[in-house]
């Protein structure tokens, strides 16, 4: 089989080609062939009969199927349009990419979540003049509370805010971009739990803990180790994930006070932190899943 990674061109990181290379080296080892490519080598357009078309600057053999590292979704339907399976698929990547959509979607699911309250919409030619409904808010949920933008990576676009002060602070500095606000949970300050699942199956988890943040990512601070998830909190992440129709996701778990509360689910999930934790391969796991899927 021939397989695409398509990546980021314009996204200068070495964080994301490392893993990129890590997957075509573990497809090497399975025999297939896995070609690294920009999304901004890539034209993808309709001919004059409407037939879904794409050109690649250098390769001229297009895949048997795709692995989407990356969050261009209008590529990634344009190749499910031409027949080409995409891991994770186009709905799902959209999904998890929108935190203010994935909340709502598996909320609307029965997925425990954070109280959660949605931003009114701004159009971007506003600036934002109403602040009666940020009241409500404060009543509904309190101090520390929690911002989050709908789009953000690495625990970035994450905010606490104390008061009424900080909150239209940073109300007005998102602006009119997407965002929601959530309760704090205390017993889960500066630790979650990430758990990697692939097809139906949590195949590696690991505890995160900050000494130093409310957020416990690794990329802001946070430190670590393997865990063995409990039943619950393994159902819920395999559910989660599910309900996406998703071949394989990084969940991220808080502790609630009566059990595992969802706090975001990742369509392509970054597995060097939980590789060096516990020394599972999750690429390994996934490339198993897609010669199975495929075949």
């Amino acid at each position: 089989m021939l397989g695409w990674i398509i990546y980021n061109g314009n996204l200068k990181s070495d964080k994301i080609y490392e893993l990129v290379e890590w997957l075509q080296n573990t497809a090497k080892d399975y025999d297939i062939e896995m070609i690294p490519v920009k999304n901004s080598d890539i034209l993808f357009y309709f001919d004059n009969e409407s037939v879904p078309q794409l050109k690649h600057m250098s390769e001229t053999t297009l895949p048997d199927f795709v692995i989407s590292w990356d969050k261009d979704i209008p590529l990634a339907r344009h190749f499910e349009l031409m027949n080409i399976k995409v891991y994770n698929h186009a709905e799902g990547i959209h999904a998890c990419d929108n935190k203010v959509l994935m909340t709502k979607f598996l909320a609307g699911h029965g997925i425990s979540v954070p109280k959660t309250v949605i931003a009114p919409m701004v159009f971007s030619n506003c600036q934002i003049t109403e602040f009666t409904i940020y009241d409500q808010i404060i009543e509904m949920l309190g101090f520390p509370m929690i911002i989050k933008e709908a789009y953000g990576s690495f625990g970035a676009q994450v905010y606490m805010v104390n008061d009424r002060l900080e909150l239209l602070e940073t109300v007005k500095s998102i602006g009119n971009k997407p965002h929601l606000f959530q309760e704090y949970i205390k017993s889960s300050h500066g630790k979650d739990i990430r758990l990697n699942v692939v097809g139906d199956k949590v195949i590696t988890s690991m505890m995160r803990v900050s000494e130093s943040d409310f957020r416990a990512n690794i990329t802001n601070g946070g430190k670590a180790k393997a865990y063995t998830p409990t039943p619950e909190e393994e159902a819920l992440a395999i559910k989660c994930s599910q309900l996406l129709n998703l071949d394989f996701s990084g969940v991220d778990l808080l502790f609630g006070d009566k059990g595992p509360v969802l706090c975001e689910i990742n369509g392509n999930p970054h597995f060097k932190s939980i590789y060096e934790c516990t020394g599972i391969d999750v690429s390994k796991d996934i490339i198993e899943y897609i010669i199975r899927d495929m075949s």
